[in-house]
């Protein structure tokens, strides 16, 4: 796929000035300005990130009620249900809640449902299936349940309070909880849209912490060391692809230094049968090589085996679980890959569909649990929106993926009358159809998709931060680059040009 070169070009006085405030490379400084960070106050901040500088998470609507409710709970030894979700943000937001509330002396447990038989979130039956008779009373969701307003009034009806921590798009018509922690809600002002859910997950038990304290309950039992945390905080962002800027760069800087301390058996086991020799670890690890694993216990078989994993404390545990995820990673690749021939074959047999501006596909044999990941594969090799749908009887569910300058939410949003459920961001989504309205939807999306994306936006872009000769190049420029990681969205890792250059020899 060719690339556009998009040369960068920041305003060369507070370039100039940056660089002399912070005493770094300008072409440091290029890089700090193309990340928005002007000024020497916020690219310092930004250098040496601190847990000093988060945020309260009181500022979060409703976290004052969520606090309250739970240690309610904790005092009356009320049973307690951390709900998850079934990927890697999802299970590690249940994996900080489910261990925080443990060092409290709550009586507490999880559900994570299983990714194909249960679907995404809470609903209805689980209420009637697994809440009501387990006698929980309170029950705390993890990176779900914004959209669950059956499934909530049902426990509302029950006498069962229901918390919700997630960060997905939410409507005005927020679900009857006893409290909905979401930064994404549009009342809430806190400023921390950016937050994955495990960071949500997070920021309530910073809070749950600071009132505990307040309310002298730590004066009997240890009190839980935060920072402890930031490893599955730094798991779950990363993996969530969310914007490492403000708290999710502060905790993922910090959750980095805790996985390369080594303290938690489950992520040093993982490091280990993924292959990860060298020292430290860096953020493209956690992405490639890690939460591929963790989810491939949801997508494979049941993502139950990864929390497992992330919460043990046993090391030859540790040990057989890693080793079991990464055999069902082994799997999921293999049938990542024969679905992935699969379609490119049929393009390669009807080359007139590539006429399209949208990939939309379906087929009854294809394993849902993939499809997110082969949909995200179509997008590298055409550019190109992808909607792959796995069929079952006369309902498909699908995964989308988007290329930058579409909205993705927003085109599913114009085709919603041929859906029967659909959720998700402006770069992935998930879906729900029937079969008598595929031909209809495929049609309809292109035509959105087609309105939506300007001719500018169908060739991906290349950012290049700032044109360097090779005589600048140094161990100093190489470190200051090193103290802008970890590199994610929002914070790719800088590429930098020079010309002229001849290639004596090349080694691919």
């Amino acid at each position: 796929m060719k690339q556009k070169w998009h040369i960068l070009r920041p305003d060369a006085a507070i370039t100039k000035k940056l660089s002399g405030d912070l005493r770094c490379h300008p072409a440091t400084a290029a890089v700090l300005v193309n990340r928005n960070l002007a000024s020497a106050e916020s690219a310092s901040n930004f250098l040496t990130p601190s847990l000093n500088q988060v945020r309260s998470p009181f500022a979060i609507k409703d976290m004052d009620v969520a606090v309250r409710r739970i240690y309610r709970a904790i005092l009356k030894n009320e049973k307690i249900l951390i709900f998850g979700d079934y990927d890697v943000d999802g299970i590690t937001a249940t994996a900080v809640l489910l261990d925080f509330l443990q060092a409290s002396g709550a009586d507490v447990s999880f559900y994570i449902p299983h990714r194909l038989k249960e679907g995404y979130s809470l609903q209805p039956g689980h209420i009637a299936n697994q809440i009501l008779p387990g006698r929980f009373r309170l029950v705390i969701t993890a990176d779900c349940g914004s959209g669950s307003h059956e499934a909530i009034a049902a426990a509302g009806d029950a006498g069962i309070g229901v918390i919700v921590t997630d960060h997905h798009k939410v409507s005005e018509n927020i679900p009857p909880a006893a409290a909905v922690l979401n930064p994404s809600r549009p009342d809430c002002s806190a400023g921390m849209e950016a937050l994955a859910g495990v960071g949500v997950a997070f920021a309530l038990i910073i809070a749950l912490r600071k009132y505990l304290r307040d309310k002298k309950f730590w004066n009997d039992r240890p009190e839980p060391n935060l920072k402890s945390f930031c490893d599955l905080v730094a798991l779950g962002t990363i993996g969530d692809i969310v914007p490492l800027v403000d708290e999710n760069r502060i905790f993922s800087k910090a959750g980095l230094d805790i996985i390369n301390s080594g303290t938690r058996p489950g992520i040093r086991a993982l490091c280990e049968v993924a292959g990860i020799s060298r020292q430290p670890v860096q953020s493209e690890d956690l992405a490639f090589r890690l939460v591929p694993r963790i989810n491939a216990a949801g997508r494979m078989e049941h993502a139950s085996l990864a929390l497992q994993l992330l919460t043990t404390g046993n090391s030859a545990d540790a040990q057989r679980l890693a080793q079991s995820l990464d055999e069902l990673n082994h799997r999921r690749r293999e049938l990542q890959r024969s679905i992935l021939d699969d379609i490119l074959n049929d393009y390669r047999q009807q080359p007139d569909d590539l006429e399209n501006q949208t990939l939309v596909k379906w087929n009854p044999g294809w394993h849902q649990g993939v499809l997110g990941i082969v949909a995200s594969r179509m997008v590298e090799i055409y550019y190109r929106p992808a909607v792959l749908i796995a069929m079952k009887g006369e309902l498909g569910k699908g995964s989308a993926r988007s290329i930058a300058g579409l909205n993705l939410y927003k085109a599913l949003e114009a085709c919603q009358d041929c859906l029967e459920d659909f959720g998700g961001h402006s770069m992935a989504a998930g879906l729900t159809i029937k079969a008598e309205h595929l031909v209809e939807f495929q049609h309809r999306f292109e035509k959105e998709v087609t309105r939506m994306v300007r001719p500018d936006d169908r060739t991906p872009r290349l950012a290049i931060d700032a044109e360097i000769p090779f005589d600048d190049i140094s161990a100093k420029l190489v470190d200051e680059i090193e103290a802008l990681s970890p590199f994610g969205t929002d914070n790719p890792e800088p590429v930098f040009m020079a010309r002229n250059i001849r290639v004596v020899s090349s080694n691919i």
